[in-house]
């Protein structure tokens, strides 16, 4: 599908220099003396590095087909991390590498991750915004400690450390934006 420079805006797909970009910014610019433009910051969505572009108006661009599924988090078989397609209930082992360690933090079974397909082949995973998981070690609470006081380290059934509030101690299930990595509630 084709679409021209005219038609960016934030969150749009494309394919450029053969790999699936995406808007982050755009600015449509019209000087005084010559041919207008579009200044455009762009996300690639299989290294996630970002860069500036400069297109003429109107310039037909590529539109990425981008498949997105819901699929399921299995179990862990050496380097390979198993996932269900909830639609057709077919597997895929996706190696540990591919994850990246935003996805890696928050990997746990039952949960639903967003998976990115383009062409075909699989881009990026997305781990859901918010999750619960249990601490698995802190410092124990103090009496006296109050829900506006200070944060300290914790580390969750995942791996992943966060900051706490004082008064949440081992054994307690927390929700945490993935996001921020950051505390949002006792769950």
């Amino acid at each position: 599908m084709s679409i021209t420079s005219n038609d960016l805006r934030p969150g749009i797909a494309i394919v450029f220099d053969n790999d699936p970009w995406q808007v982050v910014e755009f600015q449509h610019v019209k000087p005084g003396k010559g041919a207008a433009f579009v200044r455009s910051k762009l996300k690639n969505m299989r290294t996630g590095s970002v860069r500036e572009n400069t297109f003429r108006a109107g310039e037909k661009l590529e539109k990425a087909d981008i498949e997105k599924k819901a699929m399921q988090y299995l179990f862990l078989d050496g380097d390979q991390y198993n996932f269900m397609d909830n639609e057709s209930f077919e597997q895929l082992p996706v190696h540990k590498d591919t994850l990246g360690d935003r996805v890696l933090k928050y990997m746990k079974e039952g949960l639903e991750y967003d998976m990115l397909f383009f062409n075909g082949a699989l881009i990026t995973i997305d781990p859901p915004n918010f999750v619960v998981v249990e601490i698995t070690e802190t410092d124990p609470g103090v009496r006296g400690d109050t829900a506006t006081g200070g944060t300290k380290p914790a580390t969750v059934e995942t791996g992943a450390t966060v900051q706490v509030p004082l008064f949440v101690n081992q054994g307690d299930k927390i929700r945490i934006d993935t996001r921020t990595d950051s505390y949002l509630e006792r769950a």
